[in-house]
This record gives structure tokens, C-alpha cells and sequence, in this order.
């Protein structure tokens, strides 16, 4: 059975939406990203994009809504109209918008309908290889001796690389300068111009530059090592245990989404997921799948929102 017919025939189980919302199909579907062009949110947002809109026989159009910490785009959906032709793809981020702005016109967890976590990727410790020393046990040392010498990028305030760079710095015992940019691509084209000497940074978005010889990787920030880098050690095995720091990339709608059009999308997704096709390009990009439905994406919500305040208020991240 092909997968258009699969998820067709799972689409057709759900209950029937109303005639309003079956003439909005049929006009383009909106995804926003709200980061850069390049970076992790956008590559991931336009494969599923690509494939989404294929098996639900739409057009989806991504548009690039970058700033504020992801904020821009993120408001722009907040205020949509609930019926499934404005999307978000995001990353982790979009929950820690009102830890790291004084004023955010949405709350991330009241006014968005969660669709489905689309992908997970490990984060990596990575540096400039003309500016910091082989192996994370040399890093380790110089960071202690030279704090200073040492910054690190960050793709934007609250990120998933933001809470592991502080948690990082806490668990090393050093103090070393954090520079916010506007999405992951402009970070780590920092790193390699050597404007800025490390960065914590999603596994697929690293690793070109790592094989190009542009980045050296010191460690993955999970408690494994990632099959699509079996050589990177974990941060563990290289001095620095209790680190996991796994990036995780998602779907949401406005509040109000109808849930028979919530749950038609979420059933898109996890068709996608057991696709093989699917799957390799998101291995290609050091990420794999997820599964679940769409109350399990609720309780993960829950657990990662709290676990992330913990980190924030610890690190000390205050709003600006």
C-alpha cells in the first residue's frame, strides 16, 4: 500500500470536518519558520513541508519569519486564524519565549495547538579548529585558565544550545562570554570565520563543516553516541558527565484548531515517520523521527517546559 493511500485511508476514519474548513484546504497551507534560512528549524520545517504537502495533496509554502528569539514568526501564527492553513514549525525554543522577553504577545503554551513533534537531533560541542585545542579535555583546561578567551555562540536566547552552553559552563566551573544571534546558520558562520570560538549547536547542522574540516566536535551533548557521527564522543566519555541536551523539532497550530483537523495532521506526521525515504534525509541531517501521538506530545510539553525553567532559573537567563 502506498503512503498517499495509508494516510488517505487514516484521514477518512477521522470525523468529518466542516464545510468551512474543507473549502480552506484548498487554499495554500502557510508554514512558518521563525529562524534564519539555513539553520536546523528551516531544513527540517521544508522536508516535512515538501512531504506533507504531497500526502495531503496541498500546496504548503514556507515562509522565513526570523527574530526576537523565534518570536516574530511564532506571533504571527498566535494571531492566525485557527483553520489549519497557518502553521509553526519550531524548535524547543518556543516554549521559553516569556523566560528571555519582558514582552511576548502570546503564551507559548496557551494560544498554539500542538500538532507533533516532527524530528529530534543531538546538540555538539563544537569550536573553531584554529582557535581551541584537540579533545574536550584540553577545552576543558583552557577554558579554566583563560575563561575569557573563549566565547561562545548561540543561534538565540532560550535555545535548547543556550541551556547547554550554561548548563555546560556550570558543569566545567567556568564563566565565559555568551553571544545571541538571529538563527543557527549565522552562529556557526561566526565560529568558522573565528569571530567567536565555540558553540553549542544542532548535530546536523555542525556536521558538514566537522567533515569539512571547518568545525572540530569535541563531544554530542546525549547519552549516547549518534549514529550518524559514531565517532564524536558523548560528553560523558569525555569528562563532563550529566549533559543531555537533545534538540527536538515540532508542529503547532493556533488555538482553536478543530480536533479533527489537529489529529489529521498529527496522523500525517506519523505516517511520515515510518517512511523510509523520510527517514534517511532527516538521518543525512543527524536527526531522526518521532512517533507519537498527539497526547503524548502534550505530556512531553509539560515535562520539557518544566525541566527547561529549572535550567533557566539556575543559569540565571533573565528576560530583556
Amino acid at each position: 500500500m502506498t503512503l498517499r493511500r495509508t494516510l488517505l485511508l487514516a484521514a477518512a476514519a477521522l470525523p468529518g470536518l466542516a464545510p468551512g474548513a474543507a473549502r480552506a484546504q484548498r487554499r495554500p497551507v502557510r508554514l512558518i519558520v521563525p529562524a534564519a534560512p539555513g539553520g536546523a528549524i528551516d531544513v527540517i520545517g521544508r522536508l516535512y513541508a515538501n512531504r506533507l504537502g504531497e500526502v495531503l495533496q496541498q500546496t504548503w509554502v514556507v515562509e522565513n519569519r526570523s527574530g526576537a528569539s523565534n518570536t516574530l514568526g511564532a506571533a504571527e501564527v498566535a494571531r492566525a486564524a485557527p483553520d489549519g492553513q497557518t502553521l509553526l514549525v519550531n524548535a524547543d525554543i518556543h516554549l521559553m519565549a516569556q523566560r528571555v522577553m519582558r514582552s511576548v504577545p502570546y503564551d507559548p503554551l496557551a494560544d498554539f495547538t500542538p500538532i507533533a513533534r516532527l524530528a529530534t537531533s543531538p546538540m555538539v560541542l563544537v569550536g573553531n579548529p584554529r582557535q581551541t585545542p584537540e579533545g574536550l579535555p584540553a577545552l576543558l583546561a583552557a577554558l579554566r585558565a583563560q575563561p575569557d578567551r573563549f566565547g561562545f555562540a548561540n543561534s538565540a536566547l532560550g535555545s535548547m544550545g543556550h541551556l547547554a552552553t550554561e548548563s555546560l559552563q556550570r558543569a566545567a566551573g567556568v564563566r565565559s562570554l555568551i553571544v545571541s544571534y538571529r538563527g543557527t546558520a549565522p552562529a556557526l558562520t561566526d565560529v568558522m570565520s573565528g569571530n567567536v570560538a565555540l558553540m553549542v549547536a544542532p548535530l546536523g547542522s555542525a556536521l558538514p563543516q566537522v567533515e569539512a574540516g571547518q568545525l572540530r566536535a569535541f563531544a554530542v551533548l546525549s547519552p549516547a553516541r549518534a549514529s550518524r557521527a559514531p565517532d564524536i564522543p558523548t560528553a560523558a566519555e569525555a569528562g563532563l558527565p550529566g549533559l543531555d541536551f537533545t534538540l527536538w523539532y515540532a508542529l503547532w497550530a493556533p488555538k482553536g484548531l478543530p480536533d479533527a483537523e489537529a489529529d489529521k495532521l498529527n496522523a500525517a506526521v506519523r505516517t511520515l515517520a515510518q517512511d523510509a525515504g523520510l527517514r534517511a534525509r532527516l538521518v543525512e541531517q543527524g536527526a531522526e523521527p518521532v512517533d507519537e501521538d498527539r497526547a503524548a506530545f502534550a505530556r512531553f510539553i509539560a515535562a520539557e517546559y518544566a525541566r527547561n525553567t529549572r535550567i533557566a532559573e539556575a543559569a540565571g537567563i533573565q528576560p530583556e
